[in-house]
């Protein structure tokens, strides 16, 4: 029960952080969009993003997570300080280069991204804030592997709110294309500067290892890859959609994805406890077994959380959102399910991590960003932004099946026969939704209830389990 107070208590507290971060920019959202005079600006400040995204990937080079996988190797602080120490100086010098390559190719940039030279000026701004957030994930990780919480849930709530403090001013001032990127870099220089304060006694040029940064290669470099697949899968559909149907449809599928990656907030909690919990737990004797029911219980979560998005998603853009974005409407469920199931795949996967061989995650999620890139092409000039929406969730339910399934011959991975049918019974919902009920409310409630009943009697036994806990631990609350 320890460990589960550990993982829920860092979920609870992270997660609500991270949550905090992600809801003030998905709540934004309508805000700007009304502001926003047409759809082509969104479509311009989310491909910004996006653009830095793939930047920090390279610049990051994996070492985020594989120095908080040593972190936890040693317990002596010198040890901890030299590979936090180590682990900036290399960011450092790879995101100056990132940040150098990106000026000089900018006008080339500009023409893939945003199908025109004359946002150019956009790729300063994505350079700049490339090279703040790449540095700034190595230095605010302290905050984390201490488990400082506190310090992480205030920062996770100034800053978002110190970026739209910024950016609605510039936005009813005109500036609707620069507006969100500057805003943006002018947040993460703040936070930047405020975690190098909180965590300077972790870092010091001096203590640069050039062992340890062997140590630190062997795990970051098989993961760069993955995090550029990740790119693929998140991102590259909304740079096909400006290239095959035009910037004004990426606005549209940008808005879509904002509340379909509403499931980021799931999927933040998650990752706010589950890095810690998943690390400090790895020798534990029931890991294997602990590990699979968290991803069993996290996907069944998933499937009933997804369903309600089908059935609430057309009614939520017809009133929130100006009738040029209604379109969106139907990309939202596809991607909201779609950070789930990512979420379920690093929760596997973690399993690859821990035994210090993280080459198969790479290919299984190739395996399936080149299944999404593929069915992008076929199906966007059919379909349209529904096309891109159904690639990327294709994708990583191919990632997942196959990750599954290694696993498990591993012995790494035990999956109920339950959460198979729960599995089948979400595809047959989602079939119907599309169908039949998509627009229709009453309908589309009743059967999301019919679902989440299912699953409720799938794992009945748990939820008793659980609803005991709580009751027992309010009787001893009373006691005392």
């Amino acid at each position: 029960m320890n460990k589960l107070k550990l993982f829920t208590e860092n979920m609870l507290v992270y997660g609500l952080g991270g949550i905090i971060s992600k809801a003030i920019p998905l709540i934004m959202v309508p805000i700007v969009t009304l502001i926003m005079p047409s759809t082509d600006y969104f479509g311009i400040s989310d491909l910004s993003n996006t653009l830095v995204q793939f930047a920090s990937a390279i610049a990051i080079m994996g070492m985020y997570d594989a120095m908080y996988r040593m972190f936890f190797e040693k317990d002596e602080d010198e040890y901890k300080i030299g590979i936090c120490s180590t682990a900036l100086l290399f960011t450092i010098i790879t995101s100056l280069v990132v940040f150098v390559v990106m000026v000089i190719f900018k006008d080339t940039i500009a023409l893939y991204f945003f199908s025109d030279k004359e946002y150019a000026y956009v790729v300063y701004l994505s350079a700049i804030a490339t090279l703040v957030g790449a540095t700034n994930s190595i230095i605010s990780a302290p905050t984390r592997m201490q488990n400082k919480r506190k310090v992480f849930l205030i920062t996770n709530t100034i800053s978002p709110l110190l970026s739209y403090g910024i950016s609605i001013p510039l936005l009813l001032a005109g500036y609707y294309i620069i507006a969100l990127p500057l805003a943006a870099v002018i947040s993460g220089i703040t936070m930047e500067i405020s975690f190098g304060v909180l965590n300077r006694k972790w870092f010091s040029v001096k203590r640069f290892d050039k062992r340890m940064l062997k140590q630190l290669l062997v795990i970051a470099i098989p993961l760069l890859p993955n995090f550029l697949i990740y790119w693929i899968f998140n991102s590259c559909d909304k740079v096909m959609i400006t290239n095959m149907l035009g910037i004004g449809a990426a606005g549209i599928y940008s808005v879509g994805s904002k509340l379909g990656h509403a499931s980021q907030l799931i999927y933040t909690a998650f990752a706010g406890g589950w890095q810690y919990f998943a690390f400090s737990t790895m020798k534990e004797e029931k890991q294997v077994k602990n590990n699979s029911l968290i991803f069993e219980y996290l996907g069944i979560i998933s499937f009933v959380a997804t369903a309600f998005i089908c059935v609430l998603s057309y009614w939520i853009f017809k009133i929130l959102f100006k009738p040029d974005y209604l379109d969106g409407y139907i990309v939202a469920p596809y991607l909201f399910l779609a950070p789930l199931l990512q979420m379920l795949f690093q929760v596997i996967g973690n399993q690859f991590l821990v035994i210090k061989k993280t080459w198969p995650i790479t290919f299984i999620l190739l395996s399936g960003a080149v299944l999404n890139v593929v069915v992008n092409y076929f199906f966007i000039p059919v379909l349209g932004i529904e096309g891109a929406s159904i690639a990327t969730l294709v994708g990583y339910i191919v990632s997942d099946v196959i990750c599954v399934i290694v696993l498990c011959k591993m012995r790494l991975m035990e999956l109920s026969g339950r959460f198979l049918v729960g599995t089948v019974i979400m595809v047959a919902f989602m079939v119907l939704w599309r169908l039949f009920f998509s627009e229709n409310i009453v309908v589309g409630i009743a059967s999301a209830l019919i679902l989440t009943a299912f699953m409720i009697l799938l794992y009945r036994s748990e939820i008793k389990r659980v609803l005991e806990m709580i009751k027992n631990r309010n009787k001893n609350d009373k006691g005392m």
